[in-house]
């Protein structure tokens, strides 16, 4: 535990047990909107707000926050009106936001390639006391509107059609949670790094539905998971002297490859008690399994 006695070690491990609690909980809604890319174009994005805070002097956090949440909303606005070319709409919106980060960080006259990589990639020792100070903020904005909206959110990535015929603003609630993940991104990109994070947000929630019954469930395994790796990838990157954000993502995908193989005996043991209780005379479901738990998701 040697590592606690540095600073900038206590700062990177506030700021990667942050990013595990808010990735996976703005990813699961993205996973049910099928929408599971959308962090990595926001990632894209992102990356000309942090060229511009640098050109400009200003924090590269707050400015990547900016214009993550601008692209973001013209991802919505693109989704909506774009129809049949929205698709090259939203390839020019992510490669021009790789090449303007990467043209304002070398016009800047403090900033460099090395700049760009450390949030590209993520970086331990780069992070700084204004950077645990806005993820903070940032991360209880993320934590307040998944948890306070769960229910109207959940039912927004599950059937916007029914959502709207429910009375829920689901234009209202969309650009939320594409503004939440626009948030997240920029909440992550000092620990996981810019290219990395989406990872983050999509493969502790697909790790949590190999085990997880319900929604709810789902949110808490996948949230365990993002903070246990974001933690062991954080420490085994002080250890090792590896990048952290690899780090994290194949701790990451190491976790999905032993939760999936858990999937099929726990899938098989189920099967064998629903037999049983059907030998036994118990009355069965007709319900779908998991719509009890969705209802109580939606409130209904």
């Amino acid at each position: 535990m040697d590592f606690l006695d540095y600073a900038f070690m206590q700062r990177a491990l506030l700021a990667a047990v942050l990013v595990g609690i808010t990735a996976p909980a703005v990813g699961i809604y993205l996973v049910q909107r099928r929408q599971a890319l959308m962090g990595d174009g926001i990632g894209h994005v992102a990356m000309t707000g942090v060229g511009l805070g640098f050109l400009l002097t200003w924090s590269p956090v707050w400015m990547a926050t900016l214009v993550s949440v601008l692209g973001a909303v013209l991802m919505e606005l693109i989704r909506w009106y774009g129809k049949t070319r929205g698709d090259i709409a939203l390839a020019m919106l992510f490669y021009g936001g790789m090449a303007g980060g990467v043209m304002f960080i070398n016009l800047a006259p403090t900033g460099s390639n090395a700049n760009l990589t450390s949030y590209l990639f993520g970086s331990l020792s780069t992070v700084s006391e204004s950077d645990v100070t806005a993820i903070c903020v940032l991360a209880a904005f993320v934590v307040l509107v998944t948890l306070g909206l769960r229910r109207q959110l959940f039912a927004v990535s599950q059937d916007e059609e029914f959502a709207r015929v429910t009375g829920l603003p689901v234009r209202a609630l969309n650009l939320l949670t594409a503004i939440t993940a626009a948030v997240t991104v920029t909440v992550a990109m000092r620990v996981v790094g810019l290219l990395l994070v989406s990872a983050l947000m999509v493969v502790p929630v697909a790790a949590a539905q190999q085990i997880a019954r319900s929604f709810a469930a789902t949110f808490v395994i996948a949230v365990a998971i993002g903070v246990s790796v974001t933690i062991g990838g954080t420490v085994t990157s002080y250890y090792q002297d590896v990048p952290p954000g690899a780090t994290i993502v194949l701790l990451t995908i190491g976790a999905f490859i032993v939760l999936t193989a858990l999937a099929a005996p726990l899938a098989r043991r189920r099967a064998r008690a629903r037999a049983a209780a059907d030998s036994a005379g118990d009355p069965t479901e007709c319900a779908i399994p998991g719509s009890r738990e969705a209802a109580d998701e939606v409130g209904v």
